[in-house]
């Protein structure tokens, strides 16, 4: 291609734009010698290679479209392609390709559509190969799935036909770069005060905590802002499917599922490593999510010496959160009465933290609530805290406030004799409450 045949202008047709950006990614990646380089210096030396090859185009086009065009070729060549700036973005949470011409982002725990395109259906297959290749994965219709993550962390799936009817998906959870701090979630009401205090106490206290919630609630960000308050002096293993949790401590053993090789061997579930983990002399166990027989490896370890443990689980409600819990102990097929199963539950689990993303885009903590023991064949929940709605604003903002129920926990002497004597205010108790109480000692 040459310069003779093209006249590109502030009124350039997309055609062109097409032409000399597909000449000019030909152009810079033909040439070798870049790809052994760190990503900053790769990036580096191909946009010096692109402004040669405008150059060498001899056209002239307004400083606003070179700046687009190199940028475009940039992402195309050394980044993820069109989705780079939405990546870029630090407003963007999650990322959602749903074919060529639909691609949305969360922002604010809000969907909307953006004007991002890809040229299509095989220039997302290409952007999706980038991603996994580096990790020793692929896709293609006899293996039509895959999970894995950005080098900043970020977790990706991806789906291809036959099992996507309308084309590939790609989806991209992004990993938050700087750590959130409780008092961070704090500020943004998504919890109080005096619920960080008692959680703080919990995890010092080495009880066992599951957050429970729905899908882009917030259970993960949250596990590590939990995870903050264990004791440097610690020994902590996670284990997680794709590695996202960034404890801030020392002595963090990070443990990470494998799949199967081609040749289907090699697989290594979030079960074999919690098992493996209990010979590993962990102080803490942490497990990104539940989601198989592996709860009742879990619950074996808390049962049996490993307190202080933490994980999360997908429900709606911390009841929900104990029957899902059941339901993920029998799928480990063991056959065991139900009643045996909520006694497991019941005596390992203390607490449930209740994660919810409400129709507003807010993440919030709804509930926290004690799992006090067994009456008869049922598990006794008791809620300590609550998020209790009021309304709707006129922003579409919902309305509504954290409150103390008044119900202390029995776990409470636990915490007392771990250093931690919470006033009976964090419960709710008012001062008349608390002057009846002093009266009656």
């Amino acid at each position: 291609m040459t310069a003779s045949g093209m006249n590109v202008s502030a009124g350039a047709s997309i055609p062109d734009y097409k032409k000399l950006r597909n000449y000019l990614i030909t152009s810079v990646t033909q040439d070798h010698g870049v790809d052994d380089l760190s990503p900053e210096k790769r990036r580096s030396a191909v946009e010096d290679r692109l402004k040669e090859a405008i150059s060498r185009t001899k056209l002239t086009f307004p400083d606003s479209i070179r700046v687009s065009l190199i940028r475009d070729i940039l992402d195309e060549v050394t980044g993820y392609g069109p989705i780079q700036p939405l990546l870029d973005d630090p407003n963007v949470t999650e990322i959602m390709v749903n074919g060529p011409q639909k691609v949305y982002v969360e922002k604010m725990g809000l969907l909307e559509l953006t004007n991002v395109v890809f040229e299509d259906d095989f220039h997302i297959l290409k952007i999706i190969d980038r991603i996994v290749s580096p990790l020793g994965r692929h896709i293609d219709s006899d293996s039509p799935m895959v999970d894995a993550r950005l080098p900043d962390g970020s977790r990706v799936n991806a789906i291809i036909p036959p099992c996507a009817v309308d084309g590939a998906s790609l989806t991209i959870r992004k990993f938050r770069k700087e750590k959130l701090t409780i008092a961070q979630l704090i500020e943004a009401n998504s919890l109080t005060q005096a619920m960080a205090d008692f959680l703080r106490a919990c995890v010092l206290g080495r009880l066992n905590i599951i957050i429970s919630g729905g899908t882009g609630s917030g259970k993960t960000t949250f596990l590590n802002v939990l995870s903050g308050f264990i004791p440097e002096e610690e020994r902590i293993v996670t284990i997680e499917d794709s590695a996202e949790l960034k404890l801030q401590q020392v002595h963090v053993v990070r443990l990470e599922t494998t799949l199967a090789s081609v040749e289907g061997h090699g697989a290594v579930g979030i079960r074999e490593l919690v098992r493996n983990s209990l010979r590993m002399r962990p102080d803490r166990i942490v497990v990104g999510e539940c989601r198989g027989g592996e709860a009742l490896d879990m619950l074996q370890a808390m049962n049996t010496g490993h307190d202080g443990s933490l994980t999360t689980i997908h429900a709606n409600s911390p009841r929900d959160a104990l029957s899902r819990l059941e339901t993920l102990v029998l799928m480990a097929g063991m056959d065991l009465p139900l009643k045996i199963v909520r006694q497991q539950i019941s005596s390992a689990v203390d607490v449930v933290v209740q994660m919810s993303r409400l129709r507003d885009g807010d993440r919030k903590i709804t509930a926290i609530a004690e799992v006090a023991g067994m009456e008869g064949d049922v598990i006794v929940l008791s809620d300590i805290f609550k998020f209790n709605k009021t309304g709707v604003d006129a922003a579409g903002k919902i309305l509504g406030q954290h409150k103390a129920t008044g119900i202390r926990p029995l776990f409470g002497p636990r915490l007392e004799a771990a250093g931690f004597k919470l006033g009976a205010d964090i419960f709710g108790a008012t001062a008349a409450d608390m002057a009846m109480a002093h009266q009656r000692r």
